[in-house]
Parts: structure tokens; sequence; C-alpha cells
């Protein structure tokens, strides 16, 4: 058995004021969802992102849920997202007994392509067939296209989900002024933006999320929905179905902790994506996930590609490698066209997205993780490296 401390891939890092803040929360005695510590949360969070009105939940997947039935998502309709992207991001499409339909990733960002939605639109808008939503997800931290997704968009009036679950702190560019391009944090001017503090992320609540809008009335709804749709009386009257997804007021003390030390958060994970590219530089056969013009990623996870015949190994042989010394890595995620579940479902393009997965490896990027952390780390990469002369 391995005797080193194990490296995680990007567990929490909690700041100076969360235990603070949850003692507070418990003797206010708000233990249970709804509270002052959620309130205050919502404000907090519309504050930072810039998008003023703003539901704190259970999951970034309940936050999806409720954003798609506020757009009318139902039986029949078809949703376009694309396919490199985690499960949760697009499985409330089919909660809701709608199709999707994956589109391959663009190599300067590897989010959702703008060029194919674009022929996908028009071939659906000839068809008679649009879509009643695009999702596009800001993956790995670095934010899709949005402007340019919109764009798309707006001449067939389909609004946009923008899965921003691992974008916090991220920002991109918006061209509304084309003179003074404005840097707006991930989400903001989408018809709807989800978010997740599941426990990897680069701030956590160890399990929520947000819902966030500039429409004032989707955030009301989607708020009496997640209550159990309850509807004002003395007593519980119903007059439609809800769902249970509202944030405990102790897990949103820890989010306000963690919003405030976000910012630092984003520097230190920039800091080791740089310090990897430093100390692999002289790798054959290893390239990082790009940076794309229009956005500033908060670098989530450190992502790499590996050229088997350029580096010598394969991508899950570095894999094996650093898990046989306690060091967790992982695969980039599998697209959801290769996925077993969505086998039916129809997919535009998909060499990008397979590429990516068949030789990206996520590499430990937390960022409490020392300087000797992350030289152990490189210094099992250097050893796997054999080129061929």
């Amino acid at each position: 058995m391995n005797s080193h401390p194990r490296i995680f891939l990007s567990p929490p890092h909690m700041g100076n004021d969360e235990l603070s803040l949850i003692q507070e929360a418990f003797h206010s005695n708000y233990i249970a969802p709804l509270g002052p510590m959620v309130d205050a949360f919502e404000r907090e969070f519309a504050a930072y992102t810039g998008i003023p009105h703003c539901l704190a939940l259970s999951s970034g997947t309940a936050a999806m849920h409720l954003a798609l039935r506020e757009l009318g998502v139902g039986s029949g309709d078809k949703v376009v997202a694309s396919s490199l992207t985690f499960i949760g991001s697009i499985t409330p499409v089919t909660f809701l007994g709608a199709t999707l339909v994956f589109l391959d990733s663009d190599r300067s960002s590897w989010n959702l392509d703008p060029a194919l939605l674009a022929e996908e639109l028009a071939n659906a808008a000839r068809s008679g067939n649009l879509p009643k939503a695009v999702i596009p997800t800001d993956l790995y931290g670095q934010c899709a296209d949005l402007e340019q997704i919109k764009a798309v968009c707006a001449p067939y009036d389909i609004p946009v989900v923008s899965d921003a679950a691992e974008a916090m702190g991220a920002r991109y560019q918006e061209n509304t002024i084309p003179q003074t391009p404005a840097w707006r944090h991930a989400g903001y001017g989408a018809k709807a933006a989800i978010y997740s503090f599941n426990g990897n992320k680069i701030i956590t609540t160890s399990g929520g999320g947000m819902l966030a809008s500039h429409d004032e009335r989707l955030i009301a709804h989607a708020r009496k929905l997640s209550q159990q749709a309850r509807d004002p009386a003395a007593h519980y009257e119903h007059t439609e179905i809800g769902y249970n997804y509202r944030l405990s007021n102790i897990l949103a003390a820890i989010g306000r902790g963690q919003l405030r030390v976000l910012d630092h958060r984003v520097i230190a994970k920039r800091r080791i994506f740089e310090q990897y590219c430093q100390l692999l530089a002289d790798l054959p056969g290893i390239e990082f996930m790009p940076e794309a013009p229009h956005s500033r990623s908060n670098r989530w996870l450190t992502v790499i590609l590996v050229d088997p015949v350029q580096f010598g190994a394969s991508n899950e042989q570095i894999r094996l490698a650093l898990e046989a010394e306690n060091i967790e890595s992982r695969p980039v995620w599998k697209p959801m066209h290769l996925q077993p579940v969505f086998k039916s479902c129809r997919m535009r393009g998909g060499a990008v997205s397979e590429q990516l997965f068949n030789t990206g490896l996520c590499l430990p990027s937390g960022t409490a993780m020392t300087a000797a952390d992350l030289e152990r780390v490189v210094g099992i990469i250097r050893r796997c490296c054999r080129p061929r002369n």
C-alpha cells in the first residue's frame, strides 16, 4: 500500500469565515431549508455575478430541471446540447420527456461549436422542428462562446440555458458595445444560467446549486416550484406539482463563506495551471486545454491531451501510474453521444469531442495543493514519458 497521503483531483478548500457563518446559522435555529443565510447567499451571488435574480437549490441538476420546466420543455420537444459535458447537465431534458440532440465541440474552447449549432438550427427551421432550448456547457471552467451562440439562436427566438456548473469565477467577453467590450461572469446574459456547488467545484456548499436569470418572473415561479409548489394559504394548497429542491440554511452559510474567497481560488487555479505548463513544457506529446480568446477560464481543472506516440505512454497509462502513487486523476468527460443511455439520440459531428476523450486527462488541481504535491504529480508524469527516438 502506498504510504503517501492521497492527492485528490479537486477537494474542498474552506476559507476563514465558513465556520463562523455556520455557527451563526445554528444560533438562529434556522437549520432546515430556507432562512436568512439562504436569502443572503442569493443576494451576494447576484451581486458577484451581475445576474439580478438568483435561487439557491439542492444541486445544479435541480437548477437545470427548473430552468427547462420554466421554458416549457416537455414531451415531444427537442433540446440541443453539447455532447462533451457531465450527464447532470442534460438528464433534466429526459426528466421532462423531451429528446436530446448533441453537437460536437470546437477546438478553440472545447465547448459547443457555434457553426454546428447554426447548421442544426437552419435544418430544423426548414423542417419546422426547432428546439425548445439550447444548452451550452462551460467546460472545465472555460466559458462557451455565449455571444455567438445567442446570436445564432436569436433569429429563431430560442432561449439559451447556460450550464456554468464548472465555471464560477470565469469570465467571457460581451461585445454589446464593440469599442468597449465588457467581461461578464459565466452565464450572464443567457435566459437562465445554472451553477453547481458540489464538493469538487471551485467553491462548494458540499452539495448545492444556483439558478440565475435576468427574468424576475422565471425565478419567482421556479422558487415556488422548488418549495413543493405551495400556493399562498394558511393550509397546504397545491394547484401544480413542484419539488423539494431548496438549499438548506446551513449549506448556504458555507456558500457565503466560499463566495468571499472565490477570486483567490480562481487566482490559485490559474497559477496551478501555469505551473503545470512550465514544468511539463519540455515533454513531447503534451498539449494543454487552450484558453479561447473570448474567455478567461477559472481553470477549475488543469487538463492535458497526450499523444501516445510522441509521449511514449497513453493518458490511461499516466492515470494508472498516478493512481499507483495514491494520486487521483480522471479522463475527460466521455461524450454523451457515446453513452449507452443516449445511444438513440442524434449527434452532429463528434470527431473533436471523441479525440478529447480518447487523449485527455484531468490533473489534480486543488487550490490547497502544496509545491511538493505538484512536484510529486509532475515527477510521475515525467517518468511515464518514453518518447521513441
